[in-house]
């Protein structure tokens, strides 16, 4: 299963929620140069249209499917499909956005520093990645993947996403290179109206790809009925039927 735009905004407004907040914790700056890093179908972009609205903004992501989704949604930006993990374009650029896609990417270590040596002065990397690997609705992908006929095959899916370090370990390997480093987590409670099935749709659009690309169909579907029993009994569901899917997700705006 490749990125699908159609899958990921299906929960679009939920999605796009923690983008305007990271957005909203961007010191004001008179931006002219704005890159939208892993821009999925463009509905973060078109939040950096709107508070840079004199800016030239781009988008770039890995997933040919995204980008067209994003050219179809705003028209009159540039748009290109590159990997996001081999990107060395050099800006300099005022505001570097990447929200939700650094968690797919190794060595934070190096990639952020040189993510920040790539902003212009005062200007400002702002980072939001889920960090949602020890919650239920990751702990049992690993069970479901490690427990069918299916094992041998998913042995890697796990390991495509970097465990989130802690606020402080990402402080210290940004501020040598930053005037000003801020640093949050917090945790969304995203009602879902059709229970543990919405939860299995959430993550179809985003976690899950890495353990149902390699299946067959018919090792898909017996691996997603297997998870949707399993996240029947992780999130039980409300009265009125609704789960209330917890999700925490850290951020990080970092400006040289």
């Amino acid at each position: 299963m490749s990125w699908s735009a159609k899958q990921y905004v299906a929960f679009e407004d939920e999605r796009t929620r923690p983008a305007r907040d990271l957005l909203a914790a961007i010191p004001a700056v008179e931006a002219r140069s704005v890159i939208d890093i892993g821009c999925g179908p463009g509905n973060s972009t078109e939040l950096l249209v709107e508070r840079f609205a004199d800016a030239t903004v781009r988008g770039v992501d890995s997933s040919s499917d995204m980008i067209d989704a994003a050219r179809k949604r705003l028209p009159s930006l540039q748009f290109d499909t590159v990997d996001i993990g081999t990107w060395s374009e050099r800006g300099p650029f005022d505001v570097i956005f990447a929200n939700a896609v650094l968690q797919w990417l190794p060595d934070h270590s190096a990639l952020l520093p040189s993510l920040v040596g790539r902003l212009s002065e005062g200007g400002s990397l702002a980072i939001q990645m889920p960090d949602t690997l020890e919650q239920p609705s990751h702990r049992l992908m690993r069970e479901v993947a490690t427990s069918g006929p299916w094992a041998s095959k998913l042995a890697d899916a796990a390991g495509q996403r970097t465990e989130i370090a802690s606020a402080s370990d990402y402080f210290s390997m940004l501020r040598p290179h930053c005037a000003r480093v801020d640093v949050w987590r917090t945790t969304y409670h995203h009602p879902l109206a059709e229970g543990a099935s919405d939860v299995v749709e959430w993550f179809k659009g985003s976690g899950l790809r890495p353990f149902l690309e390699p299946l067959e169909a018919g090792e898909r579907a017996e691996f997603l009925q297997r998870y949707l029993a399993a996240i029947e009994q992780a999130y039980p569901a409300l009265e009125d039927g609704s789960v209330l899917l917890p999700f925490p997700r850290l951020f990080i705006v970092a400006t040289r």
